[in-house]
């Protein structure tokens, strides 16, 4: 079930980095997109990582050289879009937040064991 989960929240991430177009009319909110970076770079890290998987921080490191990589992506590929480094901080306050979080919730866990 993590596999399919992780698969789909890869899948919301590449259509939301890659469309054409950013989908939906211009957020009258300043800066809500950071917000979307955030949440979807956060996502795969959650799902493997609350999944119990123990190679979710490989998941975190590849979402992370992710990042970077798709505002390069978005720059010079993609003509109606353009590479922000200020959507590459919010992709990694993500990936940094849902790390923090797994690991909260991982220790909670185990301590709730013993």
């Amino acid at each position: 079930m993590v596999p399919v989960a992780l698969s789909m929240a890869v899948v919301v991430q590449l259509v939301v980095l890659y469309a054409p177009e950013v989908p939906g009319p211009p957020s009258p909110i300043p800066h809500s997109d950071k917000v979307v970076h955030a949440f979807v770079f956060a996502l795969p890290v959650l799902v493997a990582g609350l999944g119990r998987r123990v190679w979710w921080p490989v998941v975190a490191l590849l979402v992370a050289v992710h990042a970077p990589v798709s505002e390069v992506i978005q720059h010079v590929v993609l003509p109606r879009r353009s590479g922000d480094p200020w959507d590459v901080v919010a992709d990694l306050v993500g990936v940094g937040l849902s790390s923090i979080g797994v690991l909260l919730v991982v220790r909670r866990l185990r301590r709730r064991r013993t």
